[in-house]
């Protein structure tokens, strides 16, 4: 924006006392870990470009240069900050002041610095790193600086000087794993932007992200891994300024909602209303389509709306923005309605929303930098790039609970490569404990093929449960000779053990050797037996014509097994003949006596039988 309309915007809001609004200062950890004079923990302010290590840490050593110690020169030599084969990377103390805190850093990445650390030359609070105006900065180094920026405190600056001057090694860590809040499995942010693209190197660079962005962020959207909502910074004319050009060409509904100029020119060109009326038409189009279920469709319009409807095109209008929007099928009538009447002297409920999101609530602090990205309520510090950015969202993700392209190689170490992280592993199975999150990895005892493992993670995980024996064995004892497999797991114990098969004896898990069933006297004892020891088992045969009964361990002739076979089946028939005929005698005769009680009671109630006494006396009347 220009120097006077900016001042003008900032007197505006002063007098509604809102200028002076809370901006919080994102920070880093840092941690001193040599000389010991210096050991601890310190607060560290991220800044406003770079590239941060989100989620990550960054070990180095410290160098305070002879020369240049403000950093505002380029360096001598284009490595000498580059550390030597296998040393730790360097991070490079400076001096504040003198010059713009961006082109420190620039000066310092050209000469081979990992980090910058800008030592502040007064006691007082931390304070934001900020790029300068894009007019008094050379967008060529503004947005190539990718190392880390660190502003540290006074007193911080001056123990490390005074441990470099002393010759001491300073050995630090950068560390940005706590810099987000991730609390879930799920990420919500926010992206803070203009429409205007006629501002310089940094509203092409916010395009240039925005498209780049695109593919990431629908498909974190659609997968319900992240929640995204764009805003819109606006400001308002007070009521003495209503009647100005300024106001008159820069606002709407009546000097509630404003934007600068996009060109700086009051009388050409298009004017901060337009600007307005599209920011407003954008967080509209987002409105209708996240209540269709598409949120991802706002990334779809932004790019197209960037490509087919240019300023400098003279497409920046209402007639270009409704091709886009058929184009994508959203609801032109909602979206109309939605924006309403910006010649109206009412309230816009959606820009009075984006007013009121833009003081800060909790840990956010207000949104006063264009753009800005927030994320889990923290605001984004560095620059607009696609890979900070995920990495960025990616530490927001509770641990192991990160999708999968915050895993792959070009985002995050794979720690798990490496010695499987310190954790338990199954060479045999080629299973491991370890298991890689974006901030690093844990050891955690797996779930393979629906077998779950328990152990501490770190020396030992035992399979347990029903079909265990097929993941290594349940780490048991397991032998093949000969086409024959003899295992000491049990399948079906619970919980998991070991226990050597009948005929082997040892621990079960390294070892179990053969029983020799026949030299320890446990089998084929009978007279005549002959024992032969196999492996697992064992073979016992008779001699001559006589076989090995192995229910009783003895040996039977054949000649004598089939007499006393027949003998015997003949013995059973013929006593099962008479055992039944002499059941059937018993029967018929309890039968008869039954029938023959019953009969004879029966017949006695109505006629004397004769061996029963007569009992009927007749007496005569009297």
């Amino acid at each position: 924006m220009s120097e006077k309309f900016g001042f003008l915007i900032c007197v505006w809001v002063m007098l509604v006392g809102n200028c002076l609004g809370k901006f919080v200062v994102e920070k880093c950890s840092l941690k001193v870990t040599s000389p010991g004079s210096a050991k601890g923990v310190y607060d560290c302010a991220m800044g406003n470009f770079g590239i941060p290590q989100y989620g990550g840490t960054l070990v180095g050593t410290v160098v305070y240069p002879d020369a240049n110690r403000g950093a505002c020169q380029p360096f001598y030599d284009d490595t000498s900050f580059k550390p030597k084969s296998g040393g730790f990377p360097t991070f490079v103390l400076v001096n504040r002041g003198d010059c713009y805190f961006a082109l420190k850093a620039w000066n310092a990445q050209k000469a081979g610095a990992a980090a910058i650390l800008v030592d502040d030359n007064q006691g007082e609070p931390l304070i934001t790193m900020d790029g300068p105006e894009e007019e008094k900065a050379r967008a060529e180094y503004l947005q190539n600086i990718t190392i880390p920026t660190a502003f540290i405190s006074m007193s911080l600056g001056d123990s490390l000087k005074a441990a470099l001057k002393d010759l001491k090694m300073v050995k630090i860590s950068l560390d940005w794993t706590e810099s987000l809040p991730h609390p879930d499995d799920r990420v919500e942010y926010e992206f803070w932007t203009n429409s205007n693209d006629e501002c310089g190197p940094k509203c092409d660079s916010q395009l240039e992200f925005v498209k780049d962005f695109k593919g990431v962020a629908q498909e974190l959207e659609h997968k319900g891994y992240t929640q995204f909502i764009p805003h819109y910074i606006t400001w308002f004319c007070p009521d003495t300024f209503l009647l100005s050009e300024q106001c008159k060409s820069q606002c709407i509904n009546n000097g509630r909602y404003c934007v600068p100029d996009p060109d700086q020119d009051f009388n050409e060109g298009y004017t901060g209303k337009d600007v307005v009326v599209e920011n407003l038409r954008q967080a509209c189009l987002f409105k209708v389509a996240n209540a269709s279920g598409k949120p991802w469709l706002w990334w779809d319009y932004v790019t197209h709306f960037s490509v087919h409807c240019p300023m400098n095109e003279k497409k920046y209008n209402k007639e270009c923005a409704a091709q886009v929007i058929q184009y994508l099928g959203v609801d032109e009538a909602e979206i109309d309605k939605c924006i309403g009447d910006p010649e109206a002297d009412v309230e816009n409920p959606v820009l009075k929303a984006e007013q009121d999101a833009q003081i800060g609530k909790g840990s956010r602090g207000d949104v006063t930098i264009l753009p800005t990205l927030v994320i889990n309520n923290r605001q984004f510090r560095g620059k607009l790039d696609k890979r900070a950015v995920l990495k960025a969202i990616c530490a927001g993700f509770q641990e192991t609970t990160e999708p999968a392209i915050c895993l792959t190689e070009d985002i995050q170490t794979n720690e798990c490569l490496e010695n499987n992280g310190g954790c338990w592993h199954d060479k045999t199975a080629n299973i491991t404990a370890c298991r890689d999150t974006f901030r690093g990895r844990v050891c955690e005892c797996p779930v393979v093929n629906g077998v779950k493992f328990f152990g501490d993670g770190y020396t030992h995980c035992r399979a347990s449960g029903t079909l265990h024996c097929a993941i290594n064995n349940g780490g048991c004892w397991s032998e093949t000779r000969g086409g024959k497999t003899y295992s000491a797991c049990m399948d079906y114990h619970w919980p998991a053990e070991c226990k050597c098969p009948p005929g082997f004896k040892g621990d079960a898990v390294n070892s179990c050797e053969d029983v020799d069933e026949c030299k320890e006297k446990l089998a084929c004892q009978c007279r005549g037996c002959k024992c032969k020891n196999t492996w697992g088992s064992y073979d016992c045969s008779c001699s001559g014509d006589s076989f090995y009964f192995q229910e009783n361990d003895m040996c039977i002739s054949h000649t004598v097994e089939t007499a006393s076979g027949w003998g015997t089946f003949w013995s059973i028939i013929l006593g099962l003949i008479i055992a039944g005929v002499v059941g059937y005698a018993i029967y018929k005769y309890r039968i008869r006596r039954y029938m023959d009680t019953e009969v004879r009671a029966i017949m006695a109630q109505y006629m004397p039988l004769d061996n029963q006494p007569n009992n009927n006396v007749h007496h005569p009347d009297i």
